[in-house]
C-alpha cells in the first residue's frame, strides 16, 4: 500500500476501525493524524501515536488523502471550512451515507478525485464489508489507494454506477443489525423456554457464526442448497422454516431493504 500523509476528519468508531487496522499492517503512525474536537478521542489516537489536531482545514491542507467520517448532517458544516483548501492534487474520501460524489464536489469545488465508500461496524473486528464508488475522472491510484484503505478492516467491493451505493446500504451498511435483530429474538425464545441468557447467546451467536463459515468456505454452492442441506422432509428444521415462509419471511426482508435503500435516497436530497 502507498504510505500517504492521511487527515481523518472525525475520530468515531469507524475511524478508529480503520487507523487500527492500518496500524495493525504496519501503516506509519506519523502518516495519520485525526481531527475531533472531543478530546476523549484524541487521547484515545495519541496513545496510539498517531497525530491528533482539532484544525480540520490545517491538517486538509498538510494531507495528501482526506476521510470523512462524520455523520451526513454534520458533512455541509464541516466542508465550509474545507472548501478554501486546494484539493486539486488530493483524494477525499467520504464514510457518510446517503451523500453523493455530485454533493461533495459541489461542497469542496477544487476536489478533482473523490471516492466514496459504505463500510460497515464489523470493521472493528477486521471483518468488514465496504462498497466503493468513484467519478470517471478518479485517478486510478487514488482509487487504488482508498480499496487497500479499506482492505485494512475488511473486504471491498466496486459498484459502477453511483445509485447502487443505496443498495450496498441495505446489503452491507445495515444489514449488521438485521442479523443482530435475529439474534437477539433467538435468545430471548430460548430464554422463554428456561435457558440463562449466557447460555443461550452462545448457541446462537455460534450457529451464526459457522453458518456464516460454510457460506465463506463453499463460494460454488447456493444459498438455497446450503439451506435445504439443513432441511430434512418433515424434520425439525423443517417445521421452523414453515413457521417463517407462513409470516412471509422474504417479503419482510425485501420490505425492510427496500426501505432502507429509500431512506438513503432520502438522505441524498437532504444533506
Amino acid at each position: 500500500m502507498q504510505q500517504k500523509l492521511i487527515a481523518f476528519i472525525g475520530g468515531g468508531n469507524m475511524a478508529q476501525a480503520i487507523v487500527l487496522g492500518l496500524l495493525k499492517q504496519g501503516y506509519p503512525a506519523t502518516k495519520i493524524i485525526v481531527n475531533d474536537p472531543n478530546a476523549e478521542k484524541r487521547a484515545f489516537f495519541d496513545k496510539l501515536g498517531v497525530q491528533t489536531a482539532e484544525n480540520n482545514a490545517e491538517s486538509a491542507k498538510r494531507a495528501e488523502v482526506t476521510l470523512l467520517a462524520v455523520k451526513p448532517q454534520m458533512m455541509a458544516e464541516v466542508c465550509t471550512p474545507l472548501s478554501v483548501v486546494d484539493f486539486s492534487d488530493k483524494l477525499l474520501i467520504s464514510i457518510a451515507a446517503g451523500i453523493s460524489t455530485a454533493r461533495l464536489q459541489a461542497l469542496i469545488p477544487s476536489v478533482k478525485s473523490v471516492v466514496r465508500v459504505m463500510p460497515n461496524t464489523p470493521a472493528l473486528v477486521g471483518e468488514g464489508m465496504a462498497g466503493l464508488f468513484a467519478p470517471e475522472n478518479t485517478a486510478e491510484t487514488d482509487r487504488t489507494f482508498a480499496q487497500d484503505l479499506l482492505n485494512s478492516v475488511g473486504q471491498t467491493q466496486w459498484v459502477k454506477a453511483e445509485n447502487q451505493m443505496h443498495a450496498v446500504t441495505a446489503a452491507s451498511g445495515s444489514s449488521p443489525a438485521y442479523f443482530f435483530l435475529m439474534l437477539e429474538a433467538m435468545q430471548q425464545a430460548l430464554i422463554e423456554m428456561n435457558m440463562d441468557a449466557d447460555t443461550a447467546r452462545q448457541f446462537v451467536q455460534q450457529a451464526m457464526l459457522g453458518a456464516a463459515k460454510m457460506v465463506v468456505e463453499n463460494p460454488q454452492t447456493a444459498l438455497s442448497t446450503l439451506r435445504e442441506n439443513v432441511t430434512s422432509k418433515g424434520g425439525t428444521t423443517a417445521a421452523a422454516l414453515s413457521v417463517f415462509n407462513a409470516r412471509k419471511f422474504n417479503q419482510i426482508m425485501a420490505e425492510a431493504m427496500q426501505a432502507c435503500v429509500a431512506r438513503s435516497q432520502e438522505m441524498e436530497t437532504l444533506f
